[in-house]
Formats: C-alpha cells, sequence, structure tokens
C-alpha cells in the first residue's frame, strides 16, 4: 500500500513574517529619510528636536529620582531602569557618559509622587508610555540617526512600562 505523500509546509512567507517585514520596512523608510536639501533648516529642527529628547528625558530621569526619594523600597527594582533613562539622557544631549545620579531628596520634578509604591509604580510607568508614544510619532519628523536613536529608546520605554506594571496586580 502507498503511503501518503508528505505534508509540505505551504511555500512563501509565513503571515508573521510578512507582518514583521511590513513593520520593518515602513520604520526603515522613516528611519532612513535625508534631511531636506535646506541645509541650515533641517539641521536646526534635528538640533531642536533632540534637545527637546534630551529634556523629556531629563524630566523623566527626575521622576524617577523623586519615586525613589519618596519610597526607597523600590531602589532595586527601578535601579537599572533609571540607570538606562540616565544613558539616554546622555544620548540625546550628545554626552559620552549618563547623567549622574542625583541626590535622592532633591528632585525638580513637578509632578506629585504617589504615596503607595504601586502607585509610584503605575504613575512612572503612565508617563514611560506616553513618552515612548510621542516619540514613536515623531520619527518620520526627524532625519535617520535621530530617528533611529528615537525609535530604541521608545522601545526601551514602551518596556519599561511593561516592567514596572508586570505584577503590579
Amino acid at each position: 500500500m502507498p503511503y501518503p505523500p508528505p505534508l509540505r509546509a505551504p511555500s512563501g512567507p509565513r503571515r508573521r513574517s510578512l507582518l514583521a517585514s511590513a513593520a520593518g520596512a515602513a520604520l526603515l523608510v522613516g528611519c532612513t529619510a535625508g534631511p531636506d536639501s535646506g541645509g541650515s533648516s533641517a539641521s536646526s529642527a534635528e538640533e531642536r528636536a533632540r534637545a527637546r529628547a534630551a529634556r523629556d528625558s531629563q524630566a523623566l530621569l527626575e521622576r524617577y529620582d523623586a519615586v525613589l526619594a519618596a519610597h526607597p523600597g523600590l531602589a532595586q527594582r527601578l535601579g537599572p531602569l533609571r540607570a538606562q533613562v540616565a544613558a539616554h539622557t546622555a544620548a540625546f544631549a550628545g554626552s559620552a557618559t549618563p547623567a549622574p545620579s542625583k541626590s535622592p531628596s532633591v528632585s525638580h520634578s513637578s509632578t506629585p509622587v504617589p504615596a503607595t509604591e504601586k502607585d509610584a509604580l503605575a504613575a512612572l510607568a503612565a508617563a514611560e508610555r506616553t513618552l515612548a508614544d510621542r516619540r514613536a510619532r515623531s520619527l518620520l519628523d526627524v532625519p535617520g540617526e535621530l530617528a533611529r536613536l528615537l525609535a530604541s529608546v521608545a522601545a526601551a520605554g514602551a518596556t519599561h512600562a511593561y516592567l514596572l506594571t508586570k505584577g503590579a496586580k
């Protein structure tokens, strides 16, 4: 009795591969768009975008410091995330070294820190998510290298938001 023909995987790419490729292509198109031929106006727009990103990262860093000052028990959990935000701040500022850790008792953040650790983590997660979303939306408005940096930092921010809310039920 003959055996049935072996099952073959469908030829061509899978749906997930297509979706990932499309998303990657869209990001690549946005990231590799060169500056306009306007010369200095394009570079000044890039400088403004970079300065805004540095200010946003600095403000987020200050929020981490304020939460750590109010809830020192979160130091182990927040330390690595805060260090990454400091590195992002330095990257946008064009500095090779991350912003130094501020004294936990000094913060210029105008946002009050929630009274409970759970609420403080939720507020940090919301701030990370909001900033990551804003950065992702701005990718098409900036030239290649800055767009790639913004995309990377936006992805890190989304990951931070997830980590801050993980297990917070």
